[in-house]
């Protein structure tokens, strides 16, 4: 069988029609979920873009984070480094065992120097100009970029230089299969039809939409807002609702929706171009996600590292089987990013390299021998941690400074969508949650494969105003 993954970024799972959304318009991502499989408690175990990378292409756990100073890199994370050497790769492993092998992503921070997320591939294509991306030069300085970004928004030097150069990278598109995610889909249907023969494969798609800035093409956003709208277009916003009118938030979230419809309009494509190379009922298709976002909930805007709730560490995740094998199956029970590799390589039966930490969830999906995957899980992003289970999300520093935000505690059954801090109410709920927090901390080692462990000197103990 061939395997084609298509990880699309900061997509949201309450986004898709297929996971309830009544009002968004995804219908090919729908088909797929309708033919297969959805699950529905896919989490993040690492976050966010780089580490969840890292999490996805090796089959093991990246949290606890170590923390490297990453030259020239303007995100300073812990965990925002390249994979280890002693680690093995899905791509790596395949291309060993005979499959030919292809990436496609337009993630501009997977492809920054130092980086090494290609390792493994046969063939591999970087769509260039998402984000900050320094693909066509900047010249103009004294551009207004405030509209994209509003007017009660600090423009400050950094981000009138991200502003201005992602209107550089997109100042020749002429329609909406110029946007990246047109680009990228186009290009994973070019590499299907040139190597698509070459049986078995593996073609892993990365879509860095709809990670903002959120740019809908016109007629994705006509979707979702008003073909009179007069306003600003901030495509680019802030992190607070209170920044924006009612009329530019609703602009905001439009953008949003049309990306993700967009996305889903050109996942469709990828699709049909393997119906039409009669490959369809060949191939295991994967749509998934890194992570979500804040949509306007705690009148917020975006994700954060402090901001761990289900918005945001919950993921899409939906599996077609060839020839609709288990179609219209729903599962429940947590699964998360380090599981999807072990999974893959189970599906086509082959060995799973020892690095691999995460774990064949497909009995879920059988039921063919009873499972008990896990039942609380962990994940990490930045200095902060969610420790989730089936009744409760605690986030907390897992890492003590001056700056840090307290715990937070969100009481699942009652409150779903995670919008009201219970912490007060119940302090025996946290001490356990953070006593499984500090377990965590305390017995996974921070490790560099298995030639050497990080030393105390290593860890985050130099940064000033951190405690240990």
């Amino acid at each position: 069988m061939n395997i084609l993954v298509i990880c699309a970024d900061t997509f949201r799972a309450d986004y898709l029609g297929c996971y309830g959304n009544s009002w968004i318009q995804t219908p090919h991502i729908d088909k797929l979920a309708a033919e297969g499989i959805r699950f529905d408690d896919f989490y993040g175990e690492a976050l966010p873009t780089i580490p969840a990378r890292r999490v996805l292409y090796t089959g093991r756990q990246a949290f606890p984070f170590s923390y490297r100073q990453q030259k020239g890199d303007m995100v300073q994370l812990p965990g925002w480094h390249p994979m280890y050497d002693e680690d093995v790769t899905l791509a790596e492993h395949l291309s060993g065992l005979g499959y030919t092998t292809g990436l496609v992503s337009d993630l501009y921070h997977m492809m920054k120097p130092g980086k090494n997320f290609h390792r493994g591939f046969h063939s591999w294509e970087w769509i260039r100009g998402q984000e900050a991306d320094p693909f066509i030069p900047t010249s103009k300085p004294d551009q207004n970029v405030s509209q994209y970004i509003g007017s009660k928004v600090d423009v400050n030097p950094g981000r009138h230089r991200l502003m201005s150069q992602y209107l550089n990278n997109r100042s020749w598109w002429k329609d909406e299969s110029d946007h990246f995610a047109g680009q990228v889909m186009q290009s994973a249907a070019n590499w299907i039809m040139k190597y698509g023969s070459n049986k078995p494969w593996m073609l892993w798609v990365e879509s860095f939409d709809p990670h903002e800035p959120w740019d809908a093409p016109k007629e994705f956003l006509e979707l979702y807002s008003p073909t009179d709208y007069q306003g600003i277009e901030p495509i680019w916003p802030g992190g607070l609702v209170d920044n924006y009118t009612k009329d530019e938030f609703k602009r905001i979230k439009a953008h949003y929706a049309g990306e993700c419809s967009h996305v889903d309009r050109w996942v469709g494509h990828v699709v049909d171009t393997l119906q039409s190379q009669h490959l369809l009922d060949s191939t295991i298709v994967v749509f998934m996600s890194d992570h979500g976002c804040i949509m306007g909930e705690q009148g917020q805007i975006h994700k954060g590292q402090d901001r761990l709730r289900i918005q945001v560490t919950r993921c899409p995740l939906v599996i077609r089987m060839p020839e609709t094998q288990h179609a219209g199956t729903v599962v429940d029970g947590f699964v998360q990013h380090q599981d999807i590799m072990p999974t893959l390589l189970g599906l086509v039966e082959q060995t799973v390299p020892e690095r691999c930490n995460g774990q064949n969830f497909w009995p879920l999906v059988t039921k063919h021998q009873p499972i008990d995957l896990r039942d609380i899980i962990v994940s990490g992003f930045g200095w902060y941690a969610s420790v989730r289970t089936a009744d409760w999300n605690y986030q907390a520093p897992w890492a003590e400074a001056d700056n840090r935000r307290p715990p937070e505690l969100y009481n699942r059954k009652i409150d779903p969508d995670e919008l009201t801090n219970v912490i007060d109410d119940h302090p025996n709920v946290a001490t356990e949650l953070q006593a499984h927090l500090d377990e965590v901390m305390e017995t996974t080692p921070l490790t560099e494969g298995q030639l050497s462990q990080i030393s105390e000197t290593d860890t985050p103990a130099a940064v000033p105003g951190v405690k240990w």
